[in-house]
């Protein structure tokens, strides 16, 4: 489905003399229905690299594939319509904008009230409370987190792209997410690259990748990395778990 060959990213320093490498020669290679969870150390690449899947930046080396065809120079519009879905870490607000429109644009055609209800009941979300909302500031991080993988839904996404899915909301919420997650395989034959450092998050994972300073440092099937990670797990901030201390793993 989606290969990534040799990826670099490079950036320029304020002063313009150099420049920075944030990615060196990283590479993967998701399969359908596969999910795939990036994790590391804070500043170790995670975010640049799903934003280099989603077309947002372009690599500075390396080429991408996505179901046998070179993607590397297609912009986020390009990648949209192949099916490529992208989750922000923090949720866009919309004013303006209810809930409704919002699927509606997701799916690129009209839906009946029918059909936006059961996206948004698939997501664990009371249709009748939710579909008529505006997406502003009203709405608490949980429930717009929720409502963008509705529009996830409403789209048929081939592959989902989230940007550590659990910042900013409650434990309610995050608890809901592993199972939001495994339904969208299950049911929605949908692959997803996570970007998170959450234990529940790591644990459904069929690939773990662990970024440090830009490079694979470790890379294998969920049996084979989460001993490596739990072995040296201290306490999370959300619902006490426990998740690995990637900046010493580092």
């Amino acid at each position: 489905m989606l290969e990534l060959k040799n990826i670099s990213f490079e950036v320029r320093d304020e002063q313009g003399a150099g420049s920075r490498e944030i990615l060196k020669d990283v590479s993967l290679c998701l399969e359908d229905r596969e999910f795939m969870v990036i994790t590391g150390p804070n500043g170790s690449g995670k975010s640049t690299l799903a934003k280099i899947i989603m077309g947002i930046v372009k690599p500075t080396r390396g080429q991408i594939v996505f179901d046998g065809t070179d993607i590397t120079e297609a912009d986020v519009t390009e990648r949209a319509r192949m099916r490529i879905g992208y989750a922000f870490q923090q949720p866009v607000r919309f004013k303006g904008i209810n809930v409704s429109d919002l699927l509606r644009l997701a799916a690129g055609h009209e839906l009946s009230n029918d059909q936006a209800c059961r996206y948004l009941s698939e997501v664990g979300l009371c249709a009748v409370d939710y579909i008529n909302r505006e997406i502003n500031a009203s709405l608490s991080g949980g429930e717009l987190k929720r409502i963008e993988i509705a529009t996830l839904l409403a789209r048929g996404t081939r592959l989902s792209v989230f940007d550590e899915p659990e910042a900013g909301i409650d434990l309610w919420s995050f608890q809901n997410l592993t199972r939001i997650f495994e339904k969208m395989r299950n049911d929605h034959n949908s692959a997803a690259i996570i970007i998170s450092h959450q234990e529940r998050i790591l644990r459904i994972a069929d690939t773990i990748v662990m970024l440090a300073d830009g490079r694979v440092v470790k890379q294998g099937s969920r049996q084979e990395v989460m001993p490596y990670l739990m072995a040296h797990a201290e306490p999370c901030e959300i619902g006490k778990n426990f998740c690995p201390d990637l900046q010493r793993l580092a």
